[in-house]
């Protein structure tokens, strides 16, 4: 690479990190699992999860035939940054994904809108609205019965990016994921990682965040949930 080039990239880089500061400047939700179990806004699916020494201790039963899912609700935004420290304890702890959602939409399986996996090699960006859990056109129907069409692996493949980088085992990580307007973007340790775009990922009402640990021996510590401007005027009914 010319000196030119790698100007232009570290440039660009620096200001992939830099750009939000101070945008994201409210806190919505924050926990340091200080306290004696799970405070009353966490929400829990299929979770045997617990908070214990400090952390919060990603664990998926055996039976289980979904991975755990701690959550918080709140009311719907578009532009928001998740922040939580974490650490992978063994190999058996394969990945955990942040997830936003929005449980009023019906659009989606589950409300799924976009989500950002970490694993030890690699993080997945993708948008889940018009992606692989879109139920408008069939979409996820055919890819649960497995009779996706070479048109939906096409569609599949444009509304996931996989970006290989390494995360340590046993050591403390600092994870933040962004979203601004259809961009998905993460950071590691402050350093970028990575972005992604797609339509959905703009979603406006976004209420709803998980940890989602696959499927266990993750550790997470430091949990905050930020949004920008003032907090949104809730819906008369």
């Amino acid at each position: 690479m010319n000196i030119s080039l790698a100007l232009v990239f570290a440039t660009a880089l620096t200001a992939f990190a830099a750009e939000p500061a101070g945008y994201y400047s409210r806190t919505i939700f924050a926990d340091d699992f200080s306290g004696n179990g799970f405070g009353p806004r966490w929400g829990h699916y299929k979770s045997s999860s617990v908070v214990k020494d400090g952390v919060l201790i990603g664990i998926t039963a055996p039976t289980s035939d979904h991975s755990a899912v701690d959550n918080i609700k709140f009311p719907g935004e578009r532009d928001l940054e998740v922040s939580v420290k974490f650490r992978f304890v063994s190999d058996k702890a394969k990945s955990f994904n942040v997830w936003f959602d929005d449980k009023d939409y019906k659009g989606s399986h589950a409300g799924h809108i976009c989500q950002a996996s970490i694993s030890p090699t690699g993080v997945n960006l993708s948008d889940a609205k018009t992606g692989g859990f879109d139920l408008t056109g069939g979409l996820y129907d055919r890819k649960k019965a497995n009779q996706l069409t070479d048109a939906d692996k096409k569609l599949l493949a444009s509304k996931a990016k996989r970006i290989p980088t390494t995360v340590s085992l046993q050591d403390w990580h600092t994870l933040v994921v962004r979203t601004k307007g259809a961009e998905l973007s993460v950071l590691i340790d402050g350093k970028p990682v990575g972005s992604f775009e797609s339509d959905g990922i703009s979603h406006a009402t976004k209420s709803l965040v998980s940890l989602t640990t696959n499927p266990v021996d993750v550790h997470y510590d430091d949990f905050s949930l930020k949004g920008t401007g003032a907090a949104p005027v809730a819906a008369k009914k």
